[in-house]
């Protein structure tokens, strides 16, 4: 537990399931083939988009996209909560925590805006498919692609260099697996109202003005297949953007359910709700990258066709 010479902590302790050795054995057995599965599903999604031409479209250029997002955010918090899961040290230099949360912010903070992106593809593909191909050209959708990145890398810069300038002293105990922004502003030493000011105005543009932009979107959309007089037309278009729709109920569900939940006032309470915290933060970060590849494609006859041909097997049989 080392400091510097005015009393400032160089090093942080991530607690997670000390308390609980063998669910930490069985959950970083648990956390590594979940892992290893996001590579592999996600990998074979992005090779699978770029090999097909037929692919080559904008919503799967999104996907991709997505996909390649899991792939970094997962990359940047898995090995860190493997060494949290497996090792008695369980410390984490300053650099490196502040490393790691920078990352997943940042890659938690583009996939948000992604998403939005994502549905303004589907809003225009449903409610003006004729002009589809005019509006969605590659001048359009790559921009938009770039922009949730570069949206997403900025906020957590701003987010992550506010932190940085943070005196901690009195405690360097993260209740987490891994250096999440909240659990470590938690150990500051000094006024932290400018950072959740930040944290505010980050939360509004990543969060609700994608979510705002998901919820229009579908309203228009739904509004319109309802105007489809077959029953056949309206499942078909319903089944264009219903993957986009779940991932995205998955995401904003269980954000909303980490930090909208009331917080218990009883000292008592703080620890089990910190486990809690943490163990839901772990499903967000692990389980939701883990179905993505499989909501976008066991429902997908392009992409089960494009694997079978790929691979040159019968792996996805087309219904």
């Amino acid at each position: 537990m080392e400091r510097t010479n005015d009393s400032v902590w160089t090093e942080f302790i991530l607690v997670g399931l000390s308390a609980h050795p063998k669910v930490q054995a069985v959950l970083s057995v648990l956390v590594l083939w979940m892992y290893l599965m996001i590579l592999l599903g996600n990998g074979v999604l992005i090779s699978v988009i770029i090999y097909d031409s037929h692919l080559h479209t904008p919503m799967y250029f999104f996907l991709c996209n997505l996909s390649f997002l899991d792939i970094c955010y997962t990359s940047s918090s898995v090995p860190l909560i493997l060494d949290s899961l497996l090792t008695v040290r369980k410390r984490v230099s300053f650099s490196g925590c502040m490393m790691q949360m920078f990352l997943s912010f940042a890659m938690g903070a583009t996939e948000c805006v992604l998403l939005g992106m994502m549905a303004l593809d589907r809003y225009v593909a449903i409610c003006y498919p004729l002009r589809y191909p005019i509006i969605m050209r590659k001048a359009a959708y790559v921009p938009m692609a770039a922009g949730s990145w570069v949206t997403g890398l900025v906020d957590s810069m701003v987010q992550t260099s506010l932190t940085m300038q943070l005196p901690f002293c009195a405690n360097n105990v993260i209740h987490h697996f891994v250096c999440e922004i909240l659990a470590v502003l938690k150990l500051a030493c000094a006024d932290i109202s400018t950072n959740l000011i930040s944290m505010a105005g980050s939360n509004l543009i990543v969060l609700v003005i994608p979510l705002l932009v998901i919820s229009t979107s579908y309203i228009f959309i739904i509004a319109t297949i309802l105007k489809i007089p077959s029953s056949e037309g309206k499942r078909k278009a319903f089944s264009t953007c219903s993957a986009h729709l779940t991932v995205v109920i998955i995401f904003y569900g269980t954000i909303f359910f980490m930090y909208a939940k009331p917080k218990s006032k009883d000292p008592v309470d703080t620890n089990d709700q910190d486990v809690t915290e943490a163990l839901i933060s772990l499903f967000y970060g692990v389980m939701t990258p883990l179905l993505n590849p499989l909501i976008y494609s066991l429902r997908n006859k392009d992409v089960k066709a494009a694997v079978r041909n790929m691979l040159g097997g019968k792996l996805f049989p087309v219904e």
